[in-house]
């Protein structure tokens, strides 16, 4: 029996890592606040908004119940696309870097965030973007 499972245990990971494998990026999570730390979707403040991808249009948005935006379907290309984040507040760009990457299943991964705009802070918070519209 013992055995059995040894085999059943190896037979699934030389599997599990096939060519049907695929890693897609990390999710890119923003919370947008105030200077005095405020959440702008929580407390109204931001109003309409939405992301839009040069030259191919609004993409995804997902709201979290801690009034975080999550963006859908980005990271997955080589280089670097350009997007812009549009609201009743303010209006910045962002540039996405991402790479393939291969190593026991193919996909991609995001290399690096770049933010343009006035009057903007952007720390990176450990999973998510905390942009500071001022």
């Amino acid at each position: 029996m013992k055995n059995i499972f040894l085999i059943l245990i190896s037979v699934f990971l030389l599997t599990a890592c096939g060519e049907e494998c695929y890693n897609a990026p990390l999710p890119v999570v923003f919370e947008i606040v105030n200077s005095n730390n405020e959440n702008l979707i929580s407390n109204g403040n931001l109003g309409n908004y939405y992301i839009e991808e040069e030259n191919k249009g609004k993409i995804e948005l997902t709201k979290t119940s801690d009034n975080k935006i999550v963006l859908e379907n980005v990271g997955a290309y080589n280089g670097t696309k350009n997007y812009t984040f549009y609201s009743a507040v303010r209006v910045f760009n962002f540039s996405i870097e991402s790479s393939e990457f291969k190593g026991g299943c193919n996909g991609f991964q995001i290399n690096k965030l770049s933010f343009t705009g006035i009057a903007i802070d952007v720390t990176d918070e450990n999973g998510y973007y905390k942009i500071t519209l001022q």
